[in-house]
């Protein structure tokens, strides 16, 4: 038997309950990993939440919870060519993350396996996917450029804090969102921090008298509204919140619209310290409801990380 999260009813944290299962074991073109991390992204609570979010990915009763993971191969099966046992890896796995083992797909397109750098801890490795890949498709849609400034709108965020890098590292002069308390954060992601709310565009002004060229929307729809009312290009500004149909036909984007080798990237500037990943608090799994509940507040400055084994977690 082995672990993970099950829930068999749609609720908060509460429905989150650790159960024993039988241990899976990998396919002919599978291999198992002993997961030693998870990190968690409001895609994750919004699916074992909500109902109508669960169906859109196929998302049954009962199910496991979690997507982004790391950790370290222990069966490989007898088609799989590229890993072998003692390969540290991370991926994604929609639904099965927050378990003792996860089995994939070696070769699967819609959620691939990466290796781990030697220099990068599992708890940093399961960051990455979603919230790097998101950030990174955000920015490249609306095409940022050296010497341009672009908005972040809730730039504190596991999503912001490596949309706020990535611009930075393309050159760029990056305002990012965020209450009072995230600022001194926010500056040292490398952002000029303005407050959310009424008078946003009269405080972005303020400190971009010359203008915003393009604009990242990572929470809510607030920040469309300024960056239109900046005069900033609807093709200029892009959303990862405002659904499929966002409002004066700006961008609607996610992970999928990342740049290809996005994550390489990514590892590469973390790996030479030029890209951080802050990790707000890890929680062991059996105290998976208290990371979700830290999680779902949106006050996290960084990533929520469940760590399931001792081993670089």
């Amino acid at each position: 038997m082995s672990r993970a999260i099950i829930y068999t009813s749609f609720g908060g944290p509460e429905v989150l309950e650790l159960q024993d299962i039988v241990e899976p074991h990998a396919g002919p073109d599978e291999v198992r990993v002993r997961v030693a991390a998870t990190g968690l992204n409001p895609m994750d609570w919004k699916l074992s939440s909500i109902p109508e979010v669960a169906a859109r990915f196929g998302i049954t009763l009962p199910s496991g919870f979690g997507t982004d993971f790391a950790g370290t191969i222990d069966e490989v099966g007898s088609n799989v060519k590229d890993f072998q046992i003692g390969d540290r890896v991370f991926s994604g796995a929609i639904g099965r993350a927050v378990a003792d083992y996860i089995v994939v797909n070696a070769s699967s397109p819609m959620e691939p396996l990466h290796h781990t750098p030697s220099d990068i801890s599992d708890a940093i490795a399961s960051a990455l996917p979603i919230a790097g890949l998101t950030a990174d498709a955000a920015l490249s849609v609306i095409g940022v450029k050296s010497g341009e400034t672009v908005l972040i709108g809730g730039a504190a965020g596991g999503v912001g804090t490596f949309a706020v890098q990535l611009a930075k590292l393309a050159g760029a002069t990056v305002i990012g969102t965020g209450s009072e308390d995230s600022f001194d954060y926010l500056r040292k992601l490398g952002a000029i921090p303005v407050t959310y709310g009424p008078g946003l565009a009269e405080r972005v002004r303020q400190v971009a008298p010359h203008g915003v060229d393009a604009a990242a929307v990572l929470v809510g729809t607030e920040t469309i509204d300024v960056a239109l009312a900046l005069g900033i290009s609807p093709a200029r500004i892009s959303t990862i919140a405002a659904g499929p149909n966002p409002p004066a036909g700006v961008h609607a984007t996610g992970g999928a619209q990342a740049s290809p080798g996005a994550l390489d990237s990514i590892t590469d500037a973390i790996s030479s310290g030029k890209l951080v990943v802050p990790i707000a608090a890890t929680f062991p799994i059996e105290r998976t409801r208290e990371a979700v509940t830290l999680q779902r507040g949106g006050h996290v400055h960084g990533k929520v990380v469940i760590t399931l084994s001792e081993k670089d977690s």
